[in-house]
Parts: C-alpha cells; sequence; structure tokens
C-alpha cells in the first residue's frame, strides 16, 4: 500500500471527508486516498437495500437531508437528484399518539380540547410560571420554562431519560437547546427552505462524489494501522476521534451512542410512518425507524418492511460514537486536545468525531466546503507544503 505516492490522505469516507476529497481532485488536481476503516463508503449517512424486504434502510438510523444553505443545496444536486419528501414524526406517549416536534394539534391533544393559538400560548407560560424556577438549573428546569409541565412529563421526561439514561435533574440545560414550539398545526419536523431525501438512496451520492480519476478509496483500513506510511509532505484530513488520534493522552471525550434491533415483518406497513419515538419510560427502546415511508415513490414486489428498534446508552471505547455529551470536562479535554494539534501541521481535522460536535449533513459539508477554502487550498499554495515539513504525522 504505497500511500506516500498521494497529495491527501482523508481519514474517513462520510459526508466531511468525501466532500474535501471530491474538491481536492477535481478542483485542485491533486490525487487523494480515502481511508475508512468500516466496509463501506458514506459514513453514518449510508444506506443499502435490505436483501429480505428489499426496502432501502439507513444502517445507522433515520437521515432526512434538510438545510436553509444555498450553497450546500447546490453543490448536493451536482450528485443527486431529490425527492419532495417532508418529514413528519410522531410520539407514542400513554396510549396515545402525538405530532412532533410540539405544535398546535400537540398542545390541543395533550389537554384535550380545541385552542386557539393564543390560548395556547397562555397555558403553557402559565404552567411555566407555576414551575417557579427563574434560571435553567438543569435539563428538566429548561424544558418545562420552554413547554410547560404538561407536555413536559407527557413527552418529554421519560424519552430524555431512556435517552440518556439519567435523570432529567441531573442533566445539564446546555444539553438542549430552547425546544421548539409552534403555535400553528404545522407539523413538518423540519423548517429549513430545502429537505428532500435522494431519489437513488444517499450511497449512490458518495458513489459518484468519490467517482474521479484522482481519487482512490480504501476500505476496511484502520488509519492507525498504515499512520506510519504517510509522509511529512503530505495533507491529512483527519475525521476520526479526535482523542484517539492523540492517544487518549488527556482522556477520554464523552458519547452516546445507540444500539439498532433489525426485524423484517411480512407486511407492507408496520408504523404508518417513517419514525415514532416512544416517550413512555417503561417501554426499552425510543423510537422505530421504518425506512419504507422516506420513499413513497417507489415500488416494491413484495408486502415486506424493515424495521429498527433504537435503544439508546453510553458509549464504551469500542462503540460507534453517536452524540457529544460535552460536559465541562468533556471541554476542557477537548481544549487540551485543540491545544496538541499545533505539533501536527500538516493535519486538519474535521467532520463530527474530528471536532467532537454533532454535525448534520448539510452541516458537514457546510464545514467541508469552508476547510477546503480556508485551510486545504492555502497549503498547496506555492512552496507552502515545502515549508510545512511536520517531524511526525504518526498519532501519539
Amino acid at each position: 500500500m504505497q500511500l506516500d505516492s498521494f497529495d491527501v490522505v482523508v481519514v474517513g469516507a462520510g459526508f466531511f471527508g468525501a466532500t474535501i476529497a471530491e474538491q481536492v481532485a477535481s478542483r485542485l488536481g491533486r490525487s487523494v486516498c480515502v481511508l475508512d476503516r468500516r466496509p463501506h463508503i458514506g459514513g453514518n449517512a449510508y444506506s443499502e437495500v435490505d436483501a429480505e424486504s428489499g426496502v432501502e434502510v439507513h444502517r445507522y438510523g433515520t437521515h432526512i437531508f434538510h438545510t436553509n444553505s444555498e450553497a450546500v443545496w447546490r453543490y448536493l444536486h451536482r450528485f443527486a437528484e431529490f425527492t419532495d419528501y417532508r418529514h413528519r414524526v410522531f410520539t407514542v406517549a400513554k396510549g396515545r399518539v402525538y405530532s412532533m416536534p410540539i405544535n398546535l394539534a400537540t398542545v390541543c391533544a395533550a389537554f384535550g380540547r380545541a385552542m386557539t393559538p393564543q390560548q395556547a400560548r397562555e397555558l403553557i407560560a402559565a404552567e411555566a410560571a407555576a414551575h417557579g424556577v427563574s434560571g435553567a438549573a438543569n435539563l428538566e428546569d429548561k424544558a418545562i420554562a420552554s413547554v410547560g409541565r404538561t407536555l413536559y412529563d407527557l413527552l418529554i421526561r421519560g424519552y430524555t431519560q431512556k435517552q440518556w439514561q439519567t435523570d432529567p435533574r441531573e442533566l445539564s440545560a446546555d444539553i438542549i437547546g430552547r425546544l421548539p414550539v409552534r403555535f400553528t398545526f404545522d407539523d413538518r419536523y423540519f423548517a429549513d427552505r430545502h429537505e428532500g431525501m435522494p431519489l437513488h438512496g444517499y450511497t449512490a451520492i458518495f458513489r459518484r462524489m468519490l467517482d474521479h480519476p484522482k481519487i482512490s478509496v480504501l476500505l476496511g483500513v484502520d488509519y492507525f494501522d498504515v499512520a506510519d506510511r504517510i509522509a511529512p509532505r503530505q495533507l491529512v484530513i483527519y475525521t476520526g476521534p479526535i482523542d484517539r488520534f492523540f492517544g487518549f493522552a488527556c482522556g477520554h471525550l464523552g458519547w452516546r451512542t445507540v444500539d439498532l434491533v433489525r426485524e423484517v415483518h411480512d407486511v407492507a406497513d408496520f408504523q404508518g410512518a417513517s419514525v415514532i419515538n416512544y416517550a413512555d419510560v417503561d417501554v426499552p427502546f425510543t423510537r422505530i425507524h421504518e425506512f419504507r415511508h422516506l420513499h413513497p415513490e417507489r415500488t416494491h414486489a413484495q408486502p415486506r418492511t424493515t424495521i429498527f428498534r433504537e435503544y439508546s446508552r453510553f458509549a464504551g471505547r469500542d462503540d460507534e460514537p453517536y452524540y457529544p455529551i460535552n460536559t465541562a470536562a468533556d471541554r476542557t479535554m477537548l481544549a487540551s486536545y485543540h491545544a496538541m494539534t499545533a505539533d501536527h501541521p500538516n493535519v486538519v481535522f474535521g467532520g463530527r468525531l474530528g471536532s467532537y460536535k454533532y454535525l448534520d449533513m448539510h452541516q458537514a459539508i457546510g464545514a467541508a466546503l469552508k476547510t477546503f477554502e480556508h485551510e486545504v487550498e492555502p497549503f498547496f499554495a506555492e512552496g507552502r507544503a515545502a515549508r510545512h515539513q511536520s517531524p511526525s504525522l504518526v498519532p501519539a
């Protein structure tokens, strides 16, 4: 494996890595090798057809593309057509079904009566005031200040407790932003200007992005097994866990992970929607994904469907990290790792794992386009690579 013959080595074939690889090849004419320890491209956005049902599933949970960025939307349209799919999510709580995120229909259903937008606002504001907390001391206080006690107890508390395996009163308020409440009957999950599903699936996007004579892809290859074969003159785009790059010298950053349990059912429709949440704490899973609803334009030869039940837990060292916990201790640790990157001027850290940030797909693409413009392209300015001879690109 002659890695030292490439101008750029990209570690990770998700949206961040694939975008930079495509830009380096198409705009700079430089050679790129994309490494991924998994046996497939696409990172967590990878999709594949389930052999038993014929339904295209998202191996790592449902991914819906949405963005307000015209630049990202235009960029991705170079590699895919999109349907007009609009995501709608529902929550089952105490035997009833509610629309999410919370909107006027949710409020009316929870209180069992029709309300005007003003009546709903006043009711939630009164419950928040009755809770009597002026500051957001914890997640529960912040949530009640946003949605009131009734909606919090019904739809948020149990789900959050399952998702974090921790009482919400013991969770930091920083974990959640302000919970959205729409005082209209708009039940769309996302409010972005652009939304849809790639007509031919996510994996097809990555195949087209990486289909360039200057790009080589090596799958099933762990960067840490081959790092010593990379020369100091080469630029490395690293999208793996930043703490692992430095040998966990400052500790392990905290992550949540999920277990997705696959089931195939001999019915054409299992639940009537692509995603349904389960808020009751005595239901062990947090949600069920049914992927055939993501592409209603498709026809299937047999009345079978594939679902994933999702279970949430803290990530161990060998688990796939999904969501950064981002405690104060994590942020201190991350600052230490950021300081250590100065000793690796030929390495650019990015993506969800490399930056320790939860990134939606459009955010990962947008960040990659900016990284290419501000860090990658200048690296190859005349004489730059020669002046940045790092002593070693081998991680600690």
